[in-house]
């Protein structure tokens, strides 16, 4: 498998995005879920993508148990914010203190001491991306993620984001 550079960050040129693994589009069955996982590192696939959002949590429970014994075979990339209003629609939330209670919930959840990259899944208009990036950059500092991201911003967004503190990551949604 081709590796490749995200920043400092070394990862599969394929990577196995896991949102479809927990209820998502249907109930799919879990044990696939971590076959999957597992079989994808053994064809050289170790860069895993989750949410908080996906499956409430469940996604990154699933992401635990499948590495479970492995978890230094793997470079796992969480995000935090994408967040549903009372009527389903969708909303987000930057503040540093949701940054921060987000990000030790996902440690607790993928069962590990820290996420290899982080990123923020939605930025929250009422929020400085400056706050949002710079309650992220503590949680970087504190060690419990390696690397900073940033999904579905704009160019100027990035722009102040990276200011802040470098990113590693910048993901669109691209959906065939």
């Amino acid at each position: 498998m081709e590796r490749r550079r995200l920043g400092a960050l070394d990862v599969s040129a394929i990577g196995l995005g896991c949102a479809t693994m927990t209820p998502f589009y249907g109930t799919p069955d879990p044990e696939s879920g971590i076959a999957t996982i597992r079989r994808a590192r053994e064809l050289g696939v170790d860069f895993l993508d989750s949410s908080d959002a996906y499956g409430q949590g469940r996604n990154e429970e699933l992401i635990a148990r499948a590495v479970k014994g492995h978890r230094d075979e793997y470079v796992i990339a969480s995000k935090f914010g994408n967040l549903r209003a009372p009527d389903g629609s969708p909303t987000s939330d930057g503040r540093p203190e949701h940054v921060k209670a987000c990000c030790e919930r996902s440690l607790k959840r993928l069962e590990t001491d820290v996420i290899d990259l982080y990123y923020i899944h939605r930025v929250d208009p009422t929020v400085p991306i400056e706050d949002t990036v710079g309650a992220m950059s503590e949680v970087l500092r504190q060690g419990k993620v390696r690397h900073l991201g940033i999904c579905k911003a704009g160019a100027a967004t990035i722009r102040r984001a990276h200011a802040t503190h470098p990113l590693s990551a910048v993901q669109i949604e691209y959906s065939l």
